[in-house]
């Protein structure tokens, strides 16, 4: 986590050194733990006993599976920079998105089981090797382990900033305790309403839920800051990504972020969808986006102020 003061609108609203050395990063830990044995740390609020061995609906027990770590150059500019995002993929997911295109690691559940020791260790590897920070991907599962492992890590002197990378699909009750331990946040936002995420992802809620957890994270830290070398310290970033025939919505999620946020937020919209899974059950979702799929999108965001930015595919 980064040590230094977050600012907003000119006041010192947290301090990740504080949250460590003031002893509260442990009081959190231990929330998550009893949290775990009836598990509601994420929207499912599925109720398993987690540290007493039964696996919740995301598949996964106490610890976490990774299915891999590393310095990853291709995700947003900002915080692959030179030397890359230190990126580790849990696996499992909240979400049982039909057009998956990691299905393996987030449906199967390939990968290994790690200790939480041992997450801690993957961390300060990633800041050793010179990441720029450390990238959770798909954390919203895991809020427990990564919590202890950020404890472990801060302690032995983890500086790099933290990048909660989800789906958007984030309770309110896990973002308030990553208040101040996170500083970067990086969720989807896939859906304009709850029917898509009904249709796509198997939840009934997912745009309510995703909105609110977006107000969550924007309030916490703001819009995105980089530093001199154009390295994002803090902020958010919000990824969207465009579907075909206008499946997820995409003006009415573009008009959410400008209405509700900022419209001088971060906003990736991304077009390297293509049908993967069970993506062919349905006609809309058959083919990837085409031009006239892309220029649509971007039309909305203009429409609404946004200024998108964008990642070469590769």
């Amino acid at each position: 986590m980064k040590i230094f003061e977050i600012i907003r609108e000119g006041s010192i609203i947290m301090s990740a050194a504080d949250i460590y050395k003031g002893g509260e990063l442990k009081k959190r830990v231990k929330e998550a733990y009893r949290a775990f044995r009836s598990c509601d740390l994420c929207p499912r609020r599925c109720g398993a006993d987690r540290i007493g061995g039964d696996k919740g609906e995301c598949g996964l027990g106490r610890l976490p599976k990774i299915s891999g770590s590393g310095p990853h150059r291709g995700e947003e500019k900002p915080l692959s920079g030179r030397r890359g995002s230190g990126t580790i993929f849990f696996s499992g997911c909240n979400l049982n998105c039909l057009f998956c295109q990691n299905y393996d690691i987030s449906h199967n559940l390939s990968g290994r089981s790690v200790s939480i020791p041992r997450l801690a260790e993957l961390m300060l590897d990633l800041e050793k090797r010179g990441c720029h920070n450390i990238n959770l991907v798909t954390p919203s599962h895991v809020i427990y382990p990564i919590l202890a492992a950020l404890y472990l890590a801060a302690g032995r002197g983890l500086s790099v900033p933290v990048v909660y990378n989800s789906s958007g699909y984030d309770s309110l009750k896990a973002l308030k305790l990553m208040e101040g331990v996170v500083d970067i946040y990086m969720p989807d936002m896939k859906y304009g309403s709850d029917e898509a995420g009904s249709r796509y992802s198997g939840v009934d809620d997912y745009f309510r839920v995703a909105a609110e957890a977006l107000k969550e994270m924007y309030r916490q830290c703001g819009k995105l800051r980089v530093d001199k070398r154009g390295i994002a310290q803090s902020g958010l970033l919000i990824r969207h990504l465009v579907l075909p025939e206008n499946a997820a919505g995409t003006e009415k999620v573009m008009k959410f972020i400008a209405e509700e946020l900022s419209a001088d937020n971060y906003v990736n919209l991304m077009s390297q969808y293509y049908p993967a899974f069970r993506a062919g059950e349905f006609s809309e979702l058959a083919r990837r986006p085409d031009r006239g799929d892309m220029k649509r999108a971007r039309s909305a965001a203009k429409k609404y102020g946004i200024t998108p930015h964008s990642v070469p595919e590769g």
